[in-house]
């Protein structure tokens, strides 16, 4: 498991539609990865899926920048890469681990068949953009 190169995670993130950011900022957030899994195409070895967890090794981890090329989309490997992250969550995480995520609509029954549930209304996501 490892992450993809800073240029495939830029084009992951922008082509899947998530929101883009700089090469300074993805090569900060790829150093800064707990673990992260990516999948890459057969004969052409480029990566089509990722995903990463930020985490502080003892307590919080957070499922971060799950993406999947549309081209390859609805064919199981967003739940190749969730599953693997979660593998290694368990494996190495101490027992009562809190892992936590943004759910966009698109992958909440993704998250929802691997144990995640929604919070609200105890607990509200929030975020501050600098």
């Amino acid at each position: 498991m490892s992450t993809p190169p800073v240029d495939a995670y830029l084009r992951l993130r922008t082509e899947s539609g998530l929101t883009p950011k700089r090469p300074d900022q993805a090569a900060a957030a790829l150093a800064g990865s707990w673990a992260a899994a990516h999948i890459v195409e057969a004969g052409t070895g480029q990566p089509v899926a990722m995903g990463r967890v930020v985490g502080d090794g003892g307590w919080y981890f957070l499922i971060a920048d799950m993406a999947v090329l549309p081209g390859h989309q609805r064919q199981g490997l967003g739940d190749r890469v969730l599953t693997a992250l979660l593998e290694t969550i368990r494996a190495e995480a101490p027992a009562g681990a809190w892992v936590t995520l943004m759910a966009d609509p698109p992958g909440r029954r993704l998250y929802a068949r691997h144990g995640f549930r929604e919070v609200a209304p105890d607990s509200l996501g929030m975020a501050l953009t600098l």
